[in-house]
């Protein structure tokens, strides 16, 4: 009897190498893929089967199949800066969407078992609060938007072809192999660089916003599983932690867990959702993980891990497509207020 087969793309990446690595734990075979771009080689967990390549090359997504098949295909593959995404729109529609079909037509064509799909509380908007999966999604940035529409498409595909899908909906997860150069998210990365490069931690506004982070082992082995699960198929679930907790109150927390004191900028406030909570009720009915890890033990998890690392120069996108209203500090050269 062979062995379970699955695809899982973004296999570099965060979320997607600590994923691969649950399904090896499962005992399964996994082919990983990742065009490198947001990903390190060095992420990828050893006994995948690495391919590197890009979802929005339809020829390439259509050679995965060449020779084998999965069973079921995690799709953790995207570029997911929010904010960010209304500079960059093309670049956003065409690798978050447009890959993502790719993906889903292969999938229904070879009769995949189940596509395991992370979206993005993104998709909810602003003024949703608490965030719970009843709520019709009203997406305000071009991210959200393609996550929510990568979502219809699954549920069309499944009405028309059949093709099983179970749709996650993480937040804020943070935690080691995060990368910790990209300086448009993940402000727990950004936080921990500058810290350790010596500069100020910037934020945007008056670091009020409201944020549930989410520790990356409390994340990754629901995912992996949750195609085992009974009665999990054709549902949406959030998934990340409960407490919320504002960014000068995660820088302070930060600061502590490398043993210094905080040093904080403000730069001008950004577009974005203030507050940000979702429910896991949901979550907890079909899944009845244990309880998560308290962040301060995972940022003290963490920012060993990125000593380890040490400091990374940030790199800056080459796509940026529209500059008019991009904040300063996301311009190419020295960011805004910070020293060098």
């Amino acid at each position: 009897m062979r062995r379970t087969r699955v695809l899982v793309t973004g296999a570099a990446g965060f979320l997607g190498s600590h994923v691969a690595e649950q399904c090896l734990k499962l005992g399964w075979e996994v082919t990983g893929v990742d065009d490198l771009s947001g990903g390190f080689i060095e992420n990828v967990p050893q006994g995948v089967h690495f391919l590197r390549g890009t979802v929005s090359d339809l020829k390439w997504v259509e050679g995965l199949w060449n020779g084998t098949s999965y069973d079921y295909v995690y799709h953790l593959a995207a570029y997911a800066a929010e904010g960010l995404s209304h500079f960059i729109r093309h670049y956003n529609y065409e690798t978050n969407l447009l890959g993502s079909v790719s993906l889903i037509n292969q999938a229904v064509i070879h009769d995949v078992k189940c596509f395991v799909f992370t979206s993005s509380i993104a998709v909810y908007g602003a003024n949703q609060v608490p965030m719970t999966e009843d709520l019709v999604p009203q997406p305000e940035d071009p991210y959200g938007i393609s996550k929510y529409a990568v979502e219809l498409d699954l549920a069309a595909a499944h009405h028309m072809f059949g093709l099983p899908y179970i749709i996650f909906r993480p937040h804020n997860v943070y935690g080691e192999r995060q990368n910790i150069a990209d300086k448009y998210r993940n402000v727990i990365g950004i936080f921990m660089n500058q810290v350790m490069g010596k500069m100020p931690m910037t934020i945007f506004g008056d670091g009020l916003q409201t944020r549930a982070f989410s520790y990356i082992d409390d994340v990754a082995p629901i995912i992996a599983r949750a195609p085992t699960v009974p009665g999990v198929y054709q549902h949406v679930f959030n998934i990340g932690a409960d407490q919320p907790c504002t960014i000068l109150e995660l820088a302070e927390k930060v600061a502590r867990s490398f043993g210094v004191a905080p040093h904080v900028i403000h730069l001008p406030a950004r577009k974005e959702v203030v507050h940000a909570i979702a429910g896991h009720e949901k979550i907890q009915k079909y899944f009845s993980p244990p309880p998560p890890l308290p962040l301060d033990e995972g940022l003290a998890r963490m920012a060993s891990w990125a000593m380890s690392v040490g400091p990374t120069p940030r790199a800056a996108l080459s796509k940026i497509e529209i500059e008019k209203g991009l904040p300063p500090s996301w311009r190419d050269g020295p960011e805004a207020g910070q020293e060098q």
